[in-house]
């Protein structure tokens, strides 16, 4: 058995699942339990997917929980700096 996934038109969604009940056999539907969670589930996966290749790759840096705490205290220094002139 193979697991596909369908886009199917508004439209078309009362013929695709006659069809589907005509087939009923051959066919088993279920809800996917990540989209029921996450609407954009599939597209966050495959953007992480990107940010881990970019990393791995060069093309991106990951930057320690340290660095980037003190670059956010530096930032909010400046803030507070622009903000009190």
């Amino acid at each position: 058995m193979q697991t596909m996934a369908v886009q199917i038109e508004d439209s078309y969604v009362q013929n695709f699942m006659t069809y589907v009940n005509n087939h009923s056999v051959n066919i088993t539907i279920s809800k996917d339990k990540n989209l029921d969670l996450d609407p954009y589930f599939y597209e966050r996966q495959q953007e992480l997917q990107e940010i881990r290749n970019n990393i791995k790759n060069g093309n991106s840096q990951l930057t320690s929980f340290k660095d980037f705490e003190k670059e956010t205290n530096q930032f909010e220094k400046e803030l507070e700096l622009k903000h009190a002139n």
